[in-house]
């Protein structure tokens, strides 16, 4: 009797996927007879978050180190011509955009918390430490066309939504003045370092340009790298500490899924 109820639910399980991979398979078929592909990735962002050109305020970018920063996507292609060349893609995307880096400065806006449990604002000579580690879930709106069977380029806006976000630090073996270049030093030395955070007043919405390419390398599977560079400021526009604007610019290199 064991024999037989396992015999059965053998059967069942075997129709039962039948039956989804029939479905999934007529999908497919509707999706291209409509022009319509679909396709899952993953990837890494590689870059920073700078201001542009560099002020005058930074002397020296001591170094950089890329932080864990994972892209997931699904987009699908809509093909408007006859031979497939011309499409638009639409995707959503969660990411991260992380960094560290270590910076020489003179005169930079600065606001550090004090040993009160406060916060003191000036204008800061010396080293800066800073981490900033961004999560968004982002829409990317782009243009396509299709070089060859394996070869395709893409270019257009993305906006993307902020969902966590991390941007502080440490300033270190330097003066801080307040309130201006002209008010009294406070000296940090050694191991006396003061610590800043400006994760409050990370903006948002974010929106920039995202353009590259991918390579199909097997039947499914697609290599691809994208340039997303940000157009507007990743703080508030009420943030006065950081004189300048800071904008997101990034590579994406990963591969795909493509249905």
């Amino acid at each position: 009797m064991k024999r037989n109820i396992i015999s059965i639910l053998l059967v069942l399980v075997a129709v039962g996927a039948s039956a989804q991979s029939w479905r999934e398979y007529k999908g497919l078929i509707w999706s291209a007879l409509h022009g319509l592909d679909y396709e899952f990735r993953a990837g890494v962002n590689i870059g920073g978050t700078s201001p542009l050109p560099l002020p005058a305020e930074i002397r020296s970018i001591d170094s950089y180190k890329p932080g864990l920063a994972i892209s997931i996507e699904g987009n699908v292609t809509k093909w408007i011509d006859p031979q497939k060349k011309w499409g638009v893609g639409l995707g959503l995307r969660l990411e991260s955009k992380a960094m560290n880096t270590k910076a020489t400065v003179k005169n930079y806006g600065m606001e550090i918390f004090n040993d009160a449990g406060g916060r003191t604002a000036g204008l800061w000579t010396g080293g800066v430490k800073t981490k900033a580690d961004l999560s968004y879930l982002t829409i990317p709106v782009l243009a396509k066309y299709k070089i060859s069977d394996r070869w395709q380029v893409s270019a257009g806006p993305y906006f993307s939504y902020l969902v966590e976000g991390d941007f502080s630090g440490n300033v270190y073996e330097g003066h801080l003045r307040t309130p201006d270049a002209t008010g009294t030093a406070v000296y940090f030395k050694g191991d006396n370092i003061a610590t800043y955070d400006f994760s409050d007043d990370l903006r948002k919405f974010q929106w920039g340009i995202q353009a590259g390419g991918s390579w199909k390398a097997y039947r499914h599977l697609t290599v691809h790298a994208d340039l997303q560079w940000g157009l507007n400021d990743i703080f508030q526009k009420d943030f006065k500490t950081i004189t300048f604007s800071m904008y997101s610019i990034y590579l994406n290199l990963g591969f795909g899924y493509a249905f």
